[in-house]
């Protein structure tokens, strides 16, 4: 029989948020992989936990995941636990879930801290909707169509960052996005966690006078849907409404269907469109 493979979800700054189940699962596992085995030393030790431990990150998520495809398949049950909070998440782990699917392998998730929800339900912004981002790319273009993509995202929005790099990220967001409600969590679950209700250029404002410090978890509202409606009928508006009509036409509307859509978007009657064409 092959052996399960456990997510083990591990605490992000305050250790008694671990579980009971994970820390009988951490104890009975064959292996432990791990993402940095040195900093998991300290959890393990604290638990007095002696199972074995490997190294399983970012660099050799492909190779090392085939080794312990290989040992869930000789029957070994192997626990994965990431730096803190609940693997595959923003993690090199999701590598390694998706090949032990594909090898028919089990995989359950022991659920627990997850920085993203914890800040989300910290930061008074909607919760039904969101989109976590997690680190936007370093890489300049590639962070511009990730930014560019978020202008018009109506769910609340979750990033990770650094502290040393928060501020410019900030910066960035307020130009891409405009002037909007975010929550800034830093150092969540330990003892100077900070909850900062403000805006993007009061952060920005804040951020520059105050050396930011600890891990940061930002929260941003969503772009409403009227405020999307006026944008595309601003956006409209720079086109004359000849040129408009002449938008749909070429998509094989007849005019009558052209003059509707053009309406609808300016936000006005049918009548008025055709006094203008007029």
């Amino acid at each position: 029989m092959a052996g399960t493979l456990y997510l083990c979800a591990t605490p992000i700054g305050n250790l008694e948020d671990i579980t009971y189940r994970v820390l009988k699962t951490l104890k009975e596992v064959d292996l432990i992989a791990a993402e940095d085995t040195r900093n998991s030393i300290k959890l393990l030790n604290h638990f007095e936990i002696s199972t074995p431990m490997t190294s399983y990150h970012e660099y050799n998520k492909y190779d090392k995941a085939e080794t312990l495809i290989g040992k869930l398949a000789e029957g070994q049950n192997v626990a994965l636990i990431t730096d803190a909070g609940t693997p595959a998440i923003s993690d090199p782990g999701e590598v390694l879930v998706k090949m032990a699917h594909e090898a028919g392998i089990t995989v359950t998730s022991l659920p627990g801290p997850c920085a993203c929800i914890t800040a989300l339900t910290l930061s008074g912004l909607p919760t039904r909707r969101f989109a976590f981002e997690a680190f936007l790319p370093a890489e300049k273009k590639e962070r511009k169509v990730i930014l560019d993509s978020l202008v018009d995202e109506t769910r609340t929005i979750i990033l990770y960052e650094a502290p040393h790099h928060l501020l410019k990220t900030l910066k960035d967001l307020l130009a891409a996005l405009g002037d909007r409600k975010a929550t800034v969590c830093r150092e969540l679950t330990k003892k100077h966690e900070t909850v900062f209700l403000t805006s993007l250029s009061k952060a920005v404002e804040y951020y520059t006078e105050n050396e930011p410090k600890g891990e940061c978890v930002i929260v941003i509202e969503g772009k409403s849907f009227s405020q999307i409606e006026s944008d595309s009928q601003e956006e409209w508006k720079k086109l004359s409404v000849d040129e408009h009509m002449k938008h749909y036409l070429e998509q094989g509307m007849d005019k009558k269907e052209a003059m509707k859509a053009v309406a609808r978007d300016r936000g006005v009657s049918k009548q008025d469109i055709y006094k203008q064409l007029l």
